[in-house]
């Protein structure tokens, strides 16, 4: 176990300090690998992850120059990139696709699209009538880089990036996403 989070961990899947357990921040970092190889997204190491994960399969950012965080929604991806290089790579779940209705207003669940900055940022929960944002960076509007509970797979989400709690926590403790830092969704 210690040696697949440490090949994760080298590849830039966070998954925090490898300690040879598997618990959720290894198997969020096994649910990127199977999204970037394209393979079923299971979040067990079977055969065809144990591929991916030998022969090295990383997303390829898009941005070229500066720090930026680039939001891959065709694979669910949330990538920091500098100067055109992945440096770590964690799992989200975006916006879902499906039709709800909030106060009144009926809307798609879609993560806009579109080069943004982060322009505020809570430290702590956030509530409100879609459900609890912990920590959110928000880049557009309502929308926002949030940890949650739950980040399956697959996109989820009324149109926020959901990372981990603990995924979203390290992110404030390395100061990954400060106000002003350029956000990516494709």
């Amino acid at each position: 176990m210690l040696a697949l989070q440490q090949r994760l961990a080298l590849l830039g899947y966070w998954l925090g300090t490898p300690d040879g357990q598997f618990e959720d921040s290894t198997e969020q970092a096994v649910y990127a690998l199977q999204k970037a190889a394209n393979i079923s997204r299971d979040g067990l190491v079977g055969p065809g992850t144990q591929a991916a994960l030998s022969s090295g399969v990383v997303p390829t950012p898009r941005s070229t120059s500066g720090y930026v965080i680039e939001i891959d929604l065709e694979d669910d991806l949330l990538m920091f990139v500098t100067n055109g290089k992945l440096d770590l790579v964690l799992n989200t779940s975006t916006g879902g696709g499906y039709t709800y209705t909030d106060d009144g207003v009926t809307a798609v669940a879609d993560t806009p699209t579109g080069i943004f900055d982060i322009y505020r940022q809570v430290d702590g929960m956030v509530i409100d009538s879609l459900g609890q944002l912990w920590r959110p960076k928000f880049f557009y509007e309502g929308f926002a880089i949030h940890g949650d509970s739950s980040v399956p797979p697959y996109p989820v989400s009324h149109g926020c990036v959901r990372v981990s709690n603990e995924a979203i926590d390290w992110i404030w403790s390395e100061n990954l996403a400060p106000i002003g830092t350029e956000v990516w969704v494709y």
